[in-house]
């Protein structure tokens, strides 16, 4: 068990994060389950007790354990993981989450999400008697190769991207299996000015090389990264796991009308009450893709696509349904799940008693959740990942200097919250004058506009909008004087632009710009700690996490 250590910090609602939908913000905010597309809340302290795992055949649990010890010992895991699998093969249940496999470990949600699934997997075992084991799912079978082919790391004043050169970008292969080549020296070669010279450079060079292929070494960075916490990673996209949650796959081809329908009523149901539908779903898509084989050997990963009478298609070619079921039968691991189905697939194979996932995922199980009522016959608890900003202490100290919140910096702009740093900073005099000359501005126009409106009500709609230029051109004199200040001390523009780089770069969420490994190589092992103690402390929002 991970040792809990107390953590810096301060909680903000999520409402003050840019970019979150209704959905998700209703979810997160819920006291009890959102019905009816959620079965839990993640206000739930107890969610453990009420969603045990499923139980799976025996044999089903010990071709699991199989593959994953396989699969664990071929990225160099350490004991505590093949003790988390035996704990699976013995009727352990899993606490899931998952991500892309991405260059360099993809962006700094990647610990958040592993560190939240080590500390309820760590809660639900001492809540439920019952063992609960961290999975990482690695999503091997996407073919959005420019999802994957970059990260951005800090550089001395802008976010430096580093992308990967590859032959094979627009392929449409699977990203999972395709090998870094000799792209991946030029990458390092990037990162290194950057990074060079920390144990997590050195463990990137050892993870990422050109004969690895992109699953391969983001599974052997992340078992390093997670080692002490026995983080179990999984590629489910070979055969031999394919087949074992192949009847998942079979009833998606099999009974693709009636999930269809499904499909289509929740997406009315969302919209009806004024949320949104995170995947398009329209008459005649299906839940799958299957690999094709190309001229040139390559593997293409198409939608499979319904017609009239019984027929699909997957690009150019056409197939019948017992055409399908016999791919399923003969080579399962052609066929694959489209972001709906995934879920339902992996809690066939896995026995799952919840799953952490970000806020676009959690929208995807609102929909889904008609798939597992009709596959499973349940539906997984979804819970929030950890949601945080790493404020180290130069970006600490700034935001004490400035008496400035995180939310500050998340609602206003680099520009304007320059300028309020400016007319703090102003001489006492300076700024008792303005506020003075502010103060009389507002009390007279108040007491004239007041008089010209009993006189008559048009002629009070033009008193409004002369004063309303007046008090314009009252904060206009504020700007001068701010800008004047911030000319007079320029250093505090300087400030304010470390501070926003630092805590909120380039607009976006420090958890989505910023490159996972960037964060280890600055703070060290020791994040990881950080991160999962995070993730046990009661927050329902977004935590500002002082390092």
């Amino acid at each position: 068990m991970t040792e809990q250590t107390s953590v810096p910090g301060e909680c903000y609602p999520l409402s003050i994060v840019p970019g979150m939908s209704r959905l998700f913000l209703d979810y997160a905010a819920a006291g009890q389950a959102l019905a009816p597309f959620y079965s839990a809340s993640p206000c739930g302290e107890r969610w453990g007790a009420a969603a045990a795992a499923p139980a799976l055949p025996a044999a089903h649990r010990e071709s699991l354990a199989n593959l994953l010890v396989a699969q664990n010992q071929a990225a160099h895991a350490g004991p505590a993981a093949l003790a988390n699998i035996e704990r699976l093969r013995s009727g352990a249940c899993a606490v899931v989450t998952g991500q892309q496999v991405s260059l360099f470990g993809g962006p700094l949600y990647t610990l958040h999400k592993a560190a939240t699934a080590v500390r309820l997997a760590e809660q639900a075992t001492a809540s439920t008697h019952m063992p609960h084991v961290p999975v990482f799912w690695l999503a091997t079978e996407d073919h959005d190769f420019a999802e994957a082919d970059h990260v951005s790391f800090p550089g001395r004043h802008a976010l430096e991207t580093i992308r990967l050169a590859h032959e094979q970008a627009h392929s449409g292969a699977p990203v999972g299996s395709l090998r870094l080549g000799a792209g991946i020296g030029r990458a390092l070669e990037e990162a290194e000015p950057l990074i060079g010279g920390t144990p997590e450079f050195a463990l990137l060079e050892r993870c990422y090389r050109p004969e690895a292929t992109f699953a391969s070494a983001f599974a052997q960075w992340l078992a390093a990264t997670f080692r002490e916490q026995g983080l179990v990673v999984l590629d489910a996209s070979g055969r031999a796991c394919h087949a074992l949650a192949s009847e998942v796959l079979r009833e998606a081809i099999e009974r693709a009308d009636e999930l269809e329908t499904a499909l289509l009523a929740r997406g009315e149901e969302l919209t009806g009450r004024g949320y949104h539908t995170q995947v398009k779903v329209s008459p005649g898509s299906s839940l799958l893709f299957l690999l094709e084989t190309a001229g040139d050997g390559l593997h293409t990963r198409l939608a499979l696509k319904r017609r009239d009478g019984g027929n699909w298609t997957a690009g150019r070619n056409s197939y019948s349904t017992g055409e399908l079921l016999a791919i399923l039968d003969e080579e399962p691991e052609r066929l694959s799940p489209n972001a709906l189905l995934r879920p339902v697939f992996q809690d066939a194979l896995l026995p799952t008693a919840a799953y952490v996932g970000g806020p676009a995922e959690i929208a995807y199980f609102a929909q889904t959740a008609v798939v597992y009522e009709r596959l499973l016959g349940r539906i997984t608890p979804v819970l929030p990942r950890l949601s945080a900003t790493l404020i180290e202490e130069p970006a600490a100290k700034l935001l004490r200097h400035f008496e400035l919140s995180l939310q500050d910096v998340f609602a206003t702009r680099p520009e304007e919250l320059a300028q309020r740093m400016g007319a703090r900073s102003m001489p006492v005099e300076g700024k008792r004058k303005l506020a003075a000359a502010g103060q009389a501005l507002h009390e007279e126009l108040e007491s004239v506009t007041g008089w010209m409106r009993t006189l008559d009500e048009n002629l009070g709609r033009s008193a409004g909008v002369a004063a309303s230029k007046m008090r314009y051109q009252m904060n206009r004199l504020r700007r001068l004087a701010a800008n004047y200040q911030l000319q007079q001390d320029a250093s505090i523009r300087r400030k304010v632009e470390a501070l926003c780089y630092a805590v909120y770069p380039g607009g976006d969420l420090q958890e989505r710009a910023v490159g996972a490994a960037s964060a280890l190589a600055r703070v060290g092992d020791g994040l990881v700690g950080t991160l999962v103690d995070a993730a046990a402390q009661p927050c329902p929002g977004h935590k500002a996490l002082f390092l």
